[in-house]
C-alpha cells in the first residue's frame, strides 16, 4: 500500500527525515511515536504531498506520489492535521461535507449519496449534533472530531493523524480510537497516527514506528518495539515498562 525509499527531507539545511525505508501493507494500524523534533509530522506531510522529498520517494499502490493528480490523492488518502482551523464561517456539516469534493465533478452539487456519506461520518465520529454549529465556535476536542469526519467522509483508503487526541477527554480519546480500529479491521483501511501518548498506541496500533532524529530507531510489534532500553533512549528519561494485567500490552509509567 505505502511504500518510502530512502526519504529525504530537510528545514533550512536541517534533517528532518533522513533516509527512512519502511512499507506498510493494506489495513495496517501503525502508531507513530517519538520526542519533539523527531520528524513525525514532517513524514506525514511528505507522504500526502503538502511535502516534497529532497532524496528518495514514496510509492502509493505501486505508483510514484508526483503522478496522482491532487483529485486522485485526495480520494485515496484522508489526513487529520493538528490544529485545523478555517478564516471562513463554516457550520461544521459544511466543513464535514468538504470531505466529498474530491469525488464530485468541478462545480458539481452535493448529491443524496454525498449527504449520506458525510452523515454516516459525523455519526461514526460523535458530532452529528455540532452540524448546524458554526464550527470557529466549537471546543478543540470537538473541532477534531469534525475534521476526522471530514477526512472519513473522503472514503478514503489510507488514513493518515497527527495527533488527533491531543484536544480531547479520555472517553473520546478512546472512542476516537475504536473508530480507526474499527476501519483497520472491518474496511481494511490503512491507518498511520502520530502520537505523543504511547499506551494510547500501545493498546490500538499492532504496530509501532518509532523515530528519533528523523530517524526510525525501531519498528515492529507493540511488545517488540515498546521496550525499556529503547524508550529510554529515545526520549532521554528514566522509564518503566510493566504489563497491563488483562490485556499483557506494554504500560509505559514515567519515574
Amino acid at each position: 500500500m505505502i511504500k518510502a525509499e530512502h526519504l529525504t527531507f530537510a528545514y533550512n539545511a536541517t534533517p528532518m527525515v533522513d533516509d527512512l525505508s519502511f512499507s506498510i501493507g493494506s489495513g495496517e494500524m501503525v502508531g507513530i511515536i517519538g520526542p519533539n523534533g523527531a520528524g513525525k509530522s514532517t513524514l506525514l506531510k511528505l507522504l500526502d504531498r503538502i511535502l516534497v522529498p529532497a532524496a528518495g520517494m514514496v510509492l502509493i499502490l505501486g505508483k510514484r506520489l508526483q503522478a496522482y493528480s491532487r483529485r486522485e490523492l485526495a480520494r485515496g488518502i484522508g489526513l487529520v492535521p493538528q490544529g485545523f482551523t478555517t478564516a471562513f464561517n463554516y457550520s461544521a456539516g459544511e466543513i464535514v461535507m468538504m470531505g466529498r469534493f474530491p469525488h464530485q465533478p468541478s462545480f458539481g452539487f452535493d448529491t443524496e449519496h454525498d449527504r449520506k456519506i458525510a452523515t454516516e461520518a459525523m455519526q461514526a465520529t460523535d458530532c452529528y449534533e455540532l452540524r448546524e454549529r458554526n464550527f470557529l465556535t466549537l471546543s478543540g476536542g470537538e473541532r477534531q472530531r469534525v475534521v476526522l469526519a471530514s477526512a472519513l467522509a473522503q472514503e478514503p483508503q489510507i488514513l493518515l493523524l497527527d495527533e488527533p487526541t491531543s484536544a480531547l477527554d479520555l472517553r473520546h480519546q478512546v472512542h476516537f480510537y475504536r473508530i480507526l480500529q474499527k476501519l483497520s479491521r472491518e474496511q481494511g483501511m490503512t491507518v498511520l497516527t502520530v502520537t505523543h501518548d504511547v499506551n494510547l498506541a500501545a493498546q490500538f496500533c499492532p504496530r509501532i514506528l518509532v523515530l528519533k532524529n528523523g530517524r526510525i530507531v525501531a519498528d515492529g510489534g507493540v511488545s517488540e518495539v515498546l521496550q525499556k532500553e529503547i524508550l529510554e533512549a529515545v526520549y532521554q528519561t528514566p522509564l518503566q515498562v510493566i504489563r497491563h494485567p488483562q490485556t499483557g500490552l506494554p504500560v509505559i509509567l514515567t519515574g
